[in-house]
């Protein structure tokens, strides 16, 4: 193509906002491990073994509405990110044990201000949901 032709074209927009901050050859794995972060149960599950080691039922009575399968699938899911340990003792019955990591402990002041954001905010977010659909169904 010669430049003439490339006069009307728009150059590429330089990425703005905190993708901008990544090597583009880690975006993929950077955008999973944002994922895993912000996901509702590991948020949940992160902000409980905040007090500590935990039994796999006990973590489970204390994350409401989780499912037995969710929460394992969070679990190996966090131990595959390096974020939580798994130890398993071998007694009758079987104990095993969550607690997290180094790693897992820096996500820690993030996941407390998430929680607590939502928290603090529920009810203007209730009331904002209710008008918002009020809205659509109107229209």
């Amino acid at each position: 193509m010669d430049s003439a032709s490339d006069e009307g074209r728009a150059a590429p927009a330089a990425l703005a906002g905190p993708c901008s901050r990544w090597p583009a050859d880690q975006g993929e794995t950077i955008r999973q491990i944002v994922e895993r972060a912000g996901d509702k149960w590991a948020v949940l599950v992160i902000g409980t073994l905040r007090e500590g080691t935990l039994r796999y039922t006990d973590l489970q009575r204390s994350v409401p509405g989780i499912s037995q399968r969710m929460l394992t699938h969070t679990l190996r899911q966090l131990r595959r990110d390096g974020l939580v340990t798994r130890t398993a003792y071998p007694e009758v019955p079987p104990r095993v044990e969550y607690a997290l990591t180094d790693l897992g402990a820096t996500l820690l002041d993030a996941v407390t201000a998430l929680i607590d954001w939502a928290g603090t905010h529920h009810d203007e977010i209730v009331r904002n949901r209710a008008r918002f659909d009020g809205a659509a169904a109107a229209n």
